[in-house]
């Protein structure tokens, strides 16, 4: 389980919600961009409603099909890797986070297309390298595949994009 909520479990948000305005509000909250049950039962918890009433919440947003953690799952792995150049690794991670079982991670990584992943990295790599300031070819090198690893890129990937730039 995640750790928001954890440490102020009393404390409410600023205004509260009855559970009929609660409802209305977030069927509003997830037709403007996919949400998973997470971020909703986040969203309750700050306006104070917890526990079975929340839940009670979810699953009627779920039933209405305001709710879809498949479709979230893959929205979420086509918008952070095409806006933010996420990798795979980051994606599962902030997936997991969420707490998306992990069938539906697959297949929000599914789409990904591996060859624009590819391309995306050995960019993502070149301009990393481009803007790195090192003399020492090995320390910029580490830099550069620092850099990568902290944005979700599998190690081997990475190592074979920038030999290949050093190679050119």
């Amino acid at each position: 389980m995640s750790s928001w909520g954890k440490y102020k479990p009393n404390e409410s948000g600023k205004n509260s919600w009855s559970q009929e305005e609660a409802f209305e509000k977030l069927t509003t909250f997830c037709a403007y961009q996919d949400r998973c049950p997470w971020e909703v039962r986040r969203k309750l918890h700050d306006k104070g409603i917890k526990d079975e009433p929340a839940e009670q919440i979810i699953t009627e947003l779920i039933a209405e099909e305001f709710v879809n953690e498949e479709r979230y799952a893959r929205a979420f792995a086509r918008g952070k890797f095409r806006l933010k150049k996420w990798g795979r690794n980051r994606i599962r991670m902030e997936l997991k986070m969420r707490e998306i079982p992990e069938s539906l991670i697959r297949k929000g990584l599914s789409e990904i297309d591996p060859e624009e992943y590819y391309d995306t990295l050995l960019t993502q790599t070149e301009k990393k390298w481009e803007s790195t300031r090192e003399s020492d070819s090995f320390k910029k090198k580490y830099k550069v595949t620092q850099y990568l690893m902290s944005k979700g890129f599998e190690m081997d990937l990475v190592k074979e994009a920038v030999e290949s730039l050093q190679s050119q």
